[in-house]
């Protein structure tokens, strides 16, 4: 049987080198934007985090999850 997903990026196949939580810094190097496009996809909910005061964590699987959603 044919895996539906298998086009889909995870956490096995794309960032391996990037810890299960990442922060601002780390996410722009990931998706290759500037910090004015991360705080916009984080405040928009476009990509999930956890705020801890005024600090972003970023589960990494959001930042792939962001990436499947917009594949075109």
């Amino acid at each position: 049987m044919e895996n539906k997903n298998s086009g889909l990026m995870t956490t096995d196949n794309i960032f391996t080198e990037y810890p299960d939580i990442v922060a601002v810094e780390d996410m722009m190097k990931m998706l290759c934007i500037g910090r004015s496009s991360a705080y916009k996809l984080l405040n928009s909910g476009e990509i999930r985090s956890i705020r801890q005061g005024k600090v972003h964590k970023i589960p990494k699987i959001c930042v792939i999850d962001y990436l499947n959603r917009n594949l075109k």
